[in-house]
């Protein structure tokens, strides 16, 4: 674990860890298999479209979709059902088969087979179960739909891990915005100060916690560069497990 020499010097002693969870406990890289598979099921219930035509007008979906859909499925005031539903109706309406019951098991199939996709890092578990060993405070910060996050927890059951769990379309404002981190550590009960951030998210995460007073913790997995202009994490670190260990 580094630390930025460019960041105010953190508190080597953290009361209380928080984490982001898509791309940093939630491994993601299954999504994408889970979106071929749906439009392979879904071409064999339309004569003349094939999956590749079905995968391309999703990606076009989903790219013209997000972009004004994102703003209010991550404040909550747009629900991770309706936005799937929509992504698909828009995709099967591409290649000119936008009946409802298409739709319907479009978006049902995706449903089931991103929850079967579902993977947690593997060095999530251990890094949490060390924490918690140790009588650690531990929360969780995430972006998203209230429906969408949650299921995800469920799926994983990994939300008897925290102590607090923090999902902005339940509190109506995202990370980088303050009002998360601020509501995960007065319930969690300790200064933010003492609190760390764990997240992949420059922006987001580091970004997020920096303004709310919290010592963020860059989870740099892919050694990425910081760009001019990113925010500077209190420390950086590779994986997981760095965490732990250098703690104890």
């Amino acid at each position: 674990m580094t630390a930025d020499p460019g960041s105010v010097a953190p508190t080597p002693s953290p009361a209380a860890i928080c984490f982001d969870l898509d791309e940093t406990l939630l491994d993601r890289r299954g999504l994408e298999p889970s979106i071929w598979t749906t439009c392979e099921l879904v071409a064999r219930r339309m004569p003349g479209i094939d999956a590749d035509a079905l995968l391309a007008a999703n990606r076009t979906a989903w790219h013209d979709y997000w972009a004004t859909a994102e703003p209010a499925w991550i404040v909550g005031t747009l629900d991770g059902a309706t936005l799937a539903t929509e992504a698909w109706r828009r995709t099967l309406a591409a290649v000119g088969a936008a009946e409802a019951d298409l739709v319907e098991y479009a978006a049902e199939t995706h449903a089931r087979l991103a929850r079967e996709a579902h993977r947690l890092f593997d060095d999530a578990a251990p890094a949490i179960g060390a924490l918690r060993s140790r009588g650690m405070g531990l929360g969780l910060i995430s972006n998203g739909a209230s429906d969408t996050q949650r299921e995800k927890l469920q799926t994983l059951e990994i939300e008897q891990w925290f102590d607090v769990v923090i999902i902005s379309g339940e509190i109506g404002a995202a990370k980088p915005d303050p009002a998360p981190f601020v509501a995960a550590v007065e319930a969690l009960g300790v200064p933010a100060g003492e609190v760390w951030h764990v997240g992949d998210d420059l922006e987001a995460d580091v970004g997020g916690a920096n303004a709310a007073g919290l010592v963020s913790v860059w989870l740099n997995r892919d050694r990425r560069s910081r760009q001019p202009g990113d925010p500077g994490p209190a420390y950086e670190i590779r994986s997981l497990a760095d965490l732990s260990s250098a703690l104890f």
